[in-house]
């Protein structure tokens, strides 16, 4: 029997709708949600990825510009646009699409980016309130697996879950957030000994390792909930791929998430998520 599928793409639809009616009632209250972008220009990745969160905010009412940053860009100026952006009260929320520009501090980019406007909850102050328990934005990626396990109410205390990744992006703070909710989380990476036999022990596995189908069917414990968080180009073949081989995995597992339309769109709808209660936080 094949898995069932955990549709992120359905999910976020949903989201989207409850966004567009949410800054709906802030507009009548004379608040436009707003939510501005740093992108490096040279990087058609992320101008795309950009492009499409600007197409979903404005489909929902919100606002926003994208900055471009490109490789006559000084670090002076980033920063002092990072800077204008913290104190315009008009801007809800601030990305900074990684990567930028390699003779650029992304480091130091973030650590200037105010916690209150980090509604993509990366910088070490939102991770770091993540770590205390403290109230914050959170990493949007690991925030739409927790909606998608929440949307299909799959249990989560007391189960083993393995993630393989630790990016500060994904994989810790996935793993984070599956301990505050009472999972038993093991860090899994590249040098993990062993991680096809510690796969198979996970009750729920989430792939976030950025390697094309390096997860196999026969490394998934029967019936376990399997998140695939990887996008990945395949020469040779059309449209990305995960880091799990779904064909052999879907006849393994209990739950599982195709790419695309499992995470990806959960990401982007987290995102504007957070960036709505930012501007609702302005109301309080």
């Amino acid at each position: 029997m094949s898995a069932q599928i955990l549709d992120g793409k359905v999910l976020s639809q949903e989201i989207r709708a409850s966004l567009k009616e949410r800054v709906a009632v802030l507009r009548e209250k004379g608040i436009v949600p707003r939510l501005d972008v740093l992108v490096a220009i040279q990087d058609p990745s992320s101008l795309a990825y950009v492009r499409m969160k600007r197409k979903w905010a404005e489909a929902a009412g919100m606002e926003g510009e994208s900055f471009e940053v490109g490789e006559h860009t000084t670090q002076e100026e980033l920063l002092s646009k990072i800077a204008e952006l913290n104190a315009n009260p008009k801007v809800h929320g601030v990305l900074i699409q990684h990567p930028l520009p390699k003779h650029l501090d992304e480091h130091a980019a973030l650590m200037a980016l105010g916690a209150e406007k980090d509604v993509d909850g990366i910088t070490p102050q939102s991770l770091g309130r993540l770590v205390a328990d403290l109230p914050g934005f959170r990493c949007a990626t690991p925030l739409g697996i927790t909606k998608i396990i929440d949307r299909y109410e799959i249990p989560v205390e007391g189960k083993r879950a393995v993630v393989i990744g630790r990016s500060v992006i994904l994989g810790k703070p996935m793993a984070l957030m599956l301990l505050q909710r009472n999972a038993t989380v093991t860090i899994a990476h590249s040098r993990t000994q062993n991680l096809p036999d510690l796969c198979r022990e996970a009750d729920i596995l989430v792939a976030a390792v950025g390697r094309a189908e390096m997860v196999k069917g026969d490394w998934i414990k029967p019936g376990a909930v399997v998140i695939d968080a990887g996008y990945n180009k395949v020469e040779g073949r059309q449209g990305d791929v995960g880091d799990v081989d779904f064909e052999s995995a879907k006849e393994v597992a209990g739950w599982i998430t195709p790419v695309p339309g499992g995470v990806g769109p959960m990401t982007v709808a987290s995102l504007l998520n957070n960036c709505v209660d930012a501007a609702e936080a302005t109301l309080a």
